[in-house]
């Protein structure tokens, strides 16, 4: 039984491999790369190594990724340095296996060629992450540069990656739109990302405190049919026990609840939490017992 659920969980790596490579592999070669703008990353990097040399970009990718790798696997996660391994192959093989192919690139407009993409780009991307690899190169870079800087957030740190990255295509092209272009497709790569890992069903969890809560819990379930949870507080400068009401909403449909908390008190201490996704009893399915 342990021996089917490894080789499951192996398949299911090795389809999340190849499908998400052959996304990455399509929004690089018919896009991004006819396009010349390197949209950072290693991918980027070595999309400037290709317009400069004409080196192939999955080779010179797979090289870039040698050092980061040999690096992730002495100070990092051993298990997911493996991972990244067999994807960052895949990747390599796929992308220069399309591009030997011959196929016609897009040449069109260039903002729509770069939007296409970094989309494409972001779904291999989304897929890969979901069997919880990376696709090396930037990812790598930020969890070292965390290791010896522990106060930089990975956010920050991606941002200094992929700002070289950008800067050095502009040397290369020749060209400021390169890098302004280059900004547009990584910014297409990053909501695709989370669009397909968090979902579309984005919400808003409200949290409440006042002296009405029953009569605004009441309200909001009778109006909207969205359920409500209370917790016992305890005021930190008053040290009352209360109660604390909470509920999560389509985000539409914050101005409703909005609009029912100023009915019954103007006063309310209320916090809004965005919510990247939102599902069960009146949302979404659980995507987890989808079949």
């Amino acid at each position: 039984m342990k021996s089917t659920r490894k080789w499951d969980n192996f398949a299911k790596d090795m389809i999340h491999d190849i499908a998400g490579s052959v996304l990455q592999a399509i929004g690089v070669w018919f896009f991004i790369e006819p396009s010349h703008i390197a949209p950072g990353g290693v991918s980027g990097m070595a999309l400037i190594l290709n317009h400069l040399f004409g080196l192939p970009v999955g080779a010179i990718s797979f090289i870039i990724n040698i050092p980061l790798l040999i690096a992730s696997y002495l100070y990092l996660d051993r298990k997911m340095t493996w991972k990244t391994i067999r994807t960052v192959i895949w990747m390599s093989v796929i992308m220069d296996g399309l591009a030997a192919l011959g196929l016609p690139q897009y040449t069109g407009d260039r903002l729509i060629s770069c939007a296409f993409g970094g989309i494409f780009v972001g779904a291999g991307m989304a897929v890969i992450f979901m069997r919880n690899s990376t696709t090396g190169g930037g990812d790598i870079l930020a969890k070292l540069l965390q290791k010896f800087r522990p106060y930089l957030q990975t956010g920050t740190a991606l941002l200094i990656i992929d700002a070289f990255v950008v800067g050095a295509s502009v040397l290369a092209f020749g060209e400021i739109e390169a890098a302004m272009y280059g900004v547009i497709s990584l910014v297409c790569t990053t909501q695709t990302i989370d669009t397909i890992i968090y979902g579309m069903n984005k919400g808003s969890m409200i949290t409440i405190h006042s002296g009405k809560n029953h009569e605004i819990a009441e309200e909001i379930m009778r109006t909207m049919d969205r359920g409500t949870t209370f917790y016992k507080s305890v005021g930190g400068y008053s040290g009352k026990e209360c109660e604390t009401l909470t509920c999560a909403v389509d985000r539409k449909q914050f101005y409703m609840v909005k609009e029912i908390i100023d009915k019954y008190d103007p006063k309310a201490f209320v916090i809004v939490s965005p919510t990247k996704e939102v599902y069960g009893e009146g949302f979404l399915n659980d995507p987890r017992t989808e079949s």
